[in-house]
């Protein structure tokens, strides 16, 4: 399809692969190569290939890849998903098989791309359910969906997630960025401008770029790496983009060489606390960047380094917009509570719109047979633009939640507040309920007590 493409636009086309690793030199032929010479082409560094002569193997010639610089990108795509991909397949002939069912799909036939995509879409559901290590929480396609929204990425705007996953983010900005690009310029600075990503986690990564490509991206821009493994002051200018949309790992702790990378009174065990940094510092200053990012409920009441993390975040970014959801809507992964923090460059935070998202009705919280739906978050969408105070919505002074101490050093800054109006509701609390609190005030502390240890055992 793009060979016809170039031949329209009088433009030379390039293969991306060299006879005879493309599929038609080795596998559409259904008598082709197979057993173990089909191994050997496949998975040696050195083999006989297809065609009769000794070269690379198909693994090692794909790892191998670079671009040339003819709009060749996608051959860096290429390299980057096999770089640390294996053939499991123990039979050549068992392997013919399965080349053989593959090459019966039509990728051009909207009806197979549809059945291609749902197997994907099982696959990742099956993939996150079994997530939860390291603090690998997905999220789920509401908050997503919500979260591009209300950012509403324009076509031109750089759009950006750090700790991508398996590229939900990204995905949903790019079918929300390819309403607006109507002419061949504007879908060549959607495949070209618009998205980037990164993910340190292998599999994550490899379903990130296959994610893309069923969404219609031909050469995702996703790093494989930490995306905290840079000095954050050695970012600069050309570094920041208008857009950020994240759910950075939290629980998790990062090793000595990473925290060397950031102020030393900024430095934490806590993953979400870094990320969040790196945020900040990525945004495009004077109004022109603007961020929405998960975070866990730890991070709004912490003290010490997350105070004056916090007391950045106020003072110099606007913090306007601070969603609270309830117990279980990361579940099956984690009961923590969760929050969703809407900040831009326009200037220090004046006041800061809390929306609380209440349990789903009739139960007391999510679950992984009862999740989060888009119908659930009508409430707060209609809220948004309305701003209106009331049972679930309040507003707080920002600078006034700066809590100094008489040198003038940040002591505290508490986000973990409660809705005033509220207050009366919750003094007739069930036993239950009550119950329910202080374990979650247990969760808490002990997120606390965490970060007392890391501190204590930085300074032995």
């Amino acid at each position: 399809m793009q060979a016809d493409e170039a031949v329209l636009a009088g433009a030379p086309y390039h293969d991306l692969l060299e006879p005879p690793y493309r599929w038609r030199d080795w596998a559409k032929d259904s008598a082709g190569i197979t057993g173990p010479d089909l191994l050997s082409f496949i998975n040696d560094d050195r083999c006989i290939r297809p065609d009769g002569t000794r070269g690379a193997g198909l693994f090692r010639y794909l790892r191998d890849l670079r671009s040339d610089g003819n709009g060749t990108a996608r051959r860096n795509v290429i390299s980057a998903v096999f770089r640390d991909l294996r053939n499991h397949a123990t039979s050549g002939y068992v392997l013919r098989d399965v080349i053989n069912l593959v090459e019966k799909i039509h990728f051009n036939s909207s009806e197979d791309v549809q059945v291609l995509g749902r197997m994907y879409e099982n696959m990742l559901r099956e993939m996150r359910d079994a997530a939860g290590q390291n603090g690998e929480f997905y999220t789920p396609r509401p908050i997503v969906r919500f979260m591009v929204d209300r950012l509403d990425p324009k076509l031109g705007e750089t759009v950006l997630d750090p700790a991508c996953g398996t590229g939900g983010f990204l995905a949903a900005a790019y079918d929300h960025l390819k309403r607006q690009a109507d002419t061949v310029e504007k879908r060549d600075v959607l495949q070209t401008k618009s998205l980037k990503g990164g993910e340190a986690s292998s599999l994550p990564f490899l379903l990130a770029q296959m994610n893309l490509l069923l969404h219609g991206l031909d050469a995702p821009n996703i790093e494989f790496g930490n995306a905290l493994r840079h000095r954050l002051s050695e970012i600069g200018e050309r570094d920041r983009v208008e857009v950020i949309l994240s759910n950075p790992p939290f629980g998790g702790e990062e090793e000595a060489g990473i925290l060397a990378n950031f102020p030393e009174d900024r430095r934490t065990a806590e993953t979400a606390l870094l990320f969040l940094q790196l945020i900040m510092r990525r945004l495009k200053r004077g109004g022109k960047g603007r961020a929405a990012v998960v975070v866990p409920h730890g991070v709004l009441f912490g003290d010490g380094v997350a105070a004056r993390i916090k007391a950045d975040l106020l003072e110099r970014f606007n913090l306007h917009t601070v969603v609270r959801l309830p117990e279980g809507v990361f579940a099956p992964y984690t009961d923590i509570a969760t929050n969703l923090l809407f900040f831009d460059t326009t200037g220090p935070t004046a006041d800061i719109d809390y929306w609380e998202q209440p349990a789903p009705e009739g139960r007391k919280k999510y679950s992984k047979t009862a999740p989060l739906q888009v119908e659930d978050l009508e409430g707060l969408t209609t809220w948004w633009t309305t701003r209106e105070e009331g049972p679930r919505a309040w507003r707080v002074s920002g600078p006034a939640l700066i809590e100094r101490d008489e040198a003038g050093q940040v002591r505290a800054v508490n986000l973990d507040l409660k809705n005033p109006k509220a207050k009366a509701a919750e003094d007739h609390r069930s036993p239950a309920e009550i119950i329910e609190s202080a374990i979650a005030r247990e969760h808490q502390v002990l997120a606390v007590l965490k970060e007392i240890k890391a501190l204590v055992a930085e300074r032995e």
